[in-house]
């Protein structure tokens, strides 16, 4: 394995999510109709590799360069995003997204 490709994430709404994620800066993949009736929401961001899908696992943490720079732009949009912490493993800052899951903010 080289990278992860598709991380699930549970959502309520696939279209509130989608929204929540596209000011976060995602960019939509797909979006179809999948074969069990639902429909199949991959994101991914620039440049990346690994991509989410809108549907069924907890927790990601994002690298960033500016971890201050970036909190203080998804403030400016009105998304909650916790203290930075330091750590021996970087900075991190937590929020959550429109349905609670878990995301974390990484300064190496």
């Amino acid at each position: 394995m080289k990278t992860a490709e598709i991380i699930m994430i549970p959502v309520a709404d696939q279209q509130k999510a989608k929204e929540f994620y596209l000011q976060l800066g995602f960019h939509v993949i797909m979006e179809a109709p999948s074969d069990h009736g639902e429909t199949w929401i991959q994101l991914g961001l620039p440049g990346q590799g690994t991509t989410i899908s809108l549907a069924s696992f907890q927790g990601i943490i994002f690298e960033t360069g500016d971890i201050e720079k970036e909190a203080a732009e998804l403030k400016a949009k009105g998304i909650s995003v916790g203290e930075i912490n330091n750590t021996p493993w970087g900075r991190f800052a937590w929020l959550k997204d429109l349905d609670g899951n878990k995301l974390c903010l990484h300064q190496k």
